[in-house]
């Protein structure tokens, strides 16, 4: 609070005229820019916050100054830097979080169509008895989660499951590797349809 009423202080003075040294105004300028990106930081994380405790975007728009949810949801993605989009501007941040939720839902899609061809696979790998102790672990975590409801749920654990596989049950590992690309295909293609490739 110091700092700014301190650069409050300078700034209206600067306004009004009044005696201010040039050293009191490059100061005030370089505090503003350091509350500049300490606020820049604070606002996506006040937003998350939110989120998480269940503030629509609709009740966000107002409060952060614009005219609809889909704009306060575009302003939360132009600001946040998660660390894996370090480098990205703040449009590139905005298409990277679309292309992903487009491709969830591509992908939520393909395991609902397929659910049964992804449950018979998941059923496989989670009973199998003769693997080695580096396997055991990803193959009872496939096992644990057939009981789920969400067949996408499945995709995961399988795969992983199968980088530990591929010598003991070859077969096996090549039919899970033929629905992760297929479930990547249509993850790709669901990108390539929203930005028009």
């Amino acid at each position: 609070m110091d700092r700014y009423e301190e650069l409050h202080e300078t700034v209206e003075r600067a306004a009004h005229h009044d005696v201010v040294g040039a050293d009191d105004v490059v100061s005030a300028l370089a505090t503003l820019r350091e509350l500049r990106n300490e606020l820049a930081d604070w606002e996506p994380r006040l937003i998350g916050a939110a989120r998480r405790m269940g503030v629509s975007w609709a009740d966000l728009a107002p409060v952060l100054g614009v005219a609809s949810r889909q704009a306060a949801e575009r302003r939360y993605l132009r600001m946040r830097k998660p660390e894996q989009e370090a480098g990205l501007t703040a449009d590139a941040r905005v298409q990277a979080e679309r292309d992903r939720r487009a491709g969830q839902r591509a992908v939520r899609a393909w395991a609902q169509d397929n659910s049964e061809v992804v449950r018979k696979l998941a059923a496989l790998v989670g009973s199998l008895d003769d693997v080695d102790d580096e396997a055991r672990p990803h193959v009872d975590v496939v096992s644990r989660t057939l009981g789920n409801d969400d067949p996408v749920l499945l995709i995961g654990p399988m795969v992983s499951a199968v980088a530990h596989l591929r010598d003991s049950h070859p077969d096996l590992a090549a039919q899970v590797d033929g629905v992760n690309a297929e479930v990547e295909e249509a993850r790709r293609a669901a990108v390539d349809r929203r930005v028009g490739r």
